[in-house]
């Protein structure tokens, strides 16, 4: 391998839109994510609850008629 081309790795502070920060390795310092294990339906068991920012799933209810 070559020296010196790879970008540092190291540990980084990810945030997430919910307030939870967790630490990971990337060659970031600071991540910024929308969501996270701790608020994603899918971990927390929460069924219903949609994250939906852009109205996907109502166009897809409308198209299919399921609403």
């Amino acid at each position: 391998m070559k020296a010196k081309i790879h970008p540092k790795y190291h540990q980084a502070k990810a945030r997430c839109a919910c307030g939870n920060e967790f630490e990971v390795g990337s060659t970031s310092e600071n991540i910024r994510v929308e969501i996270c294990s701790k608020c994603h339906p899918f971990y927390t068991g929460a069924k219903g609850r949609l994250v939906d920012t852009t109205g996907r799933v109502d166009r897809f209810k409308k198209k299919y008629g399921l609403s």
